[in-house]
C-alpha cells in the first residue's frame, strides 16, 4: 500500500532543514538560489549557489529568497521548495506530499499566506504551518504538554523568537528581525569603518564562526584571526588580523537587541510561569546560539539560567518532524491548507 510522504521543512534565512518521516533529517543546505539575470532561470541551490555568493558573473546572481525569516522573493522561494521538496521525495514521485514548514511566531496573516501558497505551487497535496518556538521545543525535548512553563529562544540567521510555552501552545511570544545574518553585517561594517578594508558575507560569516565570542574571559588567552579583502582606499587586496575583542565590539549591540527581547517576553511573563522558568532554565536554540559563551552572557544579562540544547541547529526541524508524526497531537498548534 502505497501512501504519500510526509516532510517537514525548517525554511531558515540562512539554512533550509528537511526531514522525511521514517527516515529523520535528510537535507541541510543553504537557503541560496542562484538564478540567471535574463530568464530568471534557476541555475543552482542550496551548496552550490553559497558556493556563487559575490563571485558570479554579470548574467548570474546568487541571492537569499528570504529575509528576516519570511519569504521576500516569491517565485524564487517556490522553485527551491520545489527542488527540496524533488531531492527529498524523488522527481517521479506518484503520491503528492504532505508538508509542514516552520514560520516565525510574529508573522502576519499575509506571510502565513505567502508560506502555503508557495508550498502548494511547490507540488504539496496538504501544507501545513507550525510556529518555530513550538517546533524548537519540541526539538529539543522538553515535555510541552505539562501545565509548566518552558521558555524557548530559537535563534537562527534572519530573526530571533523568544516563547513561553505552556499546556501545548504558546503564551508569550516576541520576535524580533535580529540574527546571524545581522551579526555577520555588523562585522562586515566594523572592519571597513576600522579598517578601511571590504570583505564579503561569507568572510564575516568565517569571522563570526571562527572568533566569535560574546563574553570575553579575561583570563583566557585572545584568539586571533587573519581577514582577507580589498581595501576601500587603494582597491588592492590586502590582510589584516582581527582579535576577538574587536569582534565583540562588534556584534555586542546585536547581542543585546536578542536579549532585550528575551527580557520583554520575561517582563510579560504570568508569575506562575515566570517560577517554572527561573527553576528550569531558558533553552536557546538556532545556529547562532552556538556563538561562544552567548549563553553565558544571557545568563548574566537576565539573571536567568540558559543553556544551549543539544544539536541547536537541528531543533526546529527536529521538532517539526515530530510534529508531522504526531500529527493529532499537536493539531491545535498547527494551521493548514
Amino acid at each position: 500500500m502505497f501512501t504519500s510522504k510526509r516532510i517537514g521543512i525548517d525554511l531558515g534565512t540562512a539554512n533550509t532543514l528537511v526531514y522525511l518521516t521514517g527516515q529523520g533529517i535528510v537535507l541541510n543546505e543553504p537557503t541560496v538560489v542562484a538564478v540567471t539575470v535574463e530568464e530568471n532561470r534557476v541555475v543552482a541551490v542550496g551548496h552550490e549557489a553559497k558556493e556563487m555568493l559575490g563571485r558570479t558573473p554579470s548574467n548570474i546572481v546568487a541571492l537569499r529568497p528570504m529575509r528576516d525569516g519570511v519569504i521576500a522573493d516569491y517565485t524564487i522561494t517556490e522553485a527551491m521548495l520545489s527542488y527540496f521538496i524533488d531531492k527529498a521525495c524523488g522527481k517521479s514521485r506518484f503520491f503528492k506530499p504532505e508538508v509542514m514548514v516552520c514560520i516565525p511566531s510574529g508573522v502576519t496573516q499575509v506571510e502565513r499566506r505567502a508560506v502555503l501558497d508557495a508550498t502548494m505551487a511547490a507540488g504539496a497535496k496538504i501544507a501545513y504551518l507550525i510556529e518555530e518556538p513550538l517546533a524548537a521545543a519540541i526539538g529539543a525535548r522538553i515535555p510541552i504538554a505539562q501545565a509548566a512553563g518552558h521558555m524557548v529562544v530559537d535563534i537562527g540567521g534572519g530573526s530571533t523568537e523568544c516563547a513561553v510555552i505552556s499546556l501545548g501552545g504558546v503564551v508569550v511570544h516576541n520576535s524580533v528581525r535580529a540574527g546571524g545574518n545581522k551579526i555577520d553585517e555588523a562585522i562586515t561594517h566594523f572592519v571597513k569603518k576600522k579598517f578601511n578594508l571590504l570583505i564579503g558575507e561569507r568572510t564575516a560569516e568565517e569571522i563570526k564562526i571562527t572568533i566569535g565570542n560574546a563574553l570575553i574571559d579575561p583570563k583566557e588567552e585572545i584568539k586571533k584571526m587573519e581577514v582577507r579583502g580589498r581595501d576601500a582606499i587603494t582597491g588592492l587586496p590586502r590582510t589584516i588580523e582581527l582579535t576577538e575583542v574587536e569582534v565583540n565590539d562588534a556584534i555586542r549591540p546585536v547581542l543585546m537587541n536578542i536579549i532585550n527581547a528575551v527580557k520583554g517576553v520575561l517582563e510579560q511573563t504570568p508569575p506562575e510561569l515566570a517560577s517554572d522558568i527561573i527553576d528550569k532554565g531558558v533553552v536557546m536554540s538556532g545556529g547562532t546560539s552556538l556563538i561562544r559563551n552567548f549563553d553565558k552572557l544571557m545568563t548574566k544579562t537576565t539573571g536567568v539560567p540558559c543553556h544551549v540544547a543539544e544539536d541547536a541547529m537541528l531543533c526546529v526541524v527536529r521538532g517539526t518532524g515530530v510534529a508531522l508524526e504526531n500529527i493529532d497531537l499537536y493539531k491545535r498548534s498547527i494551521s493548514k491548507k
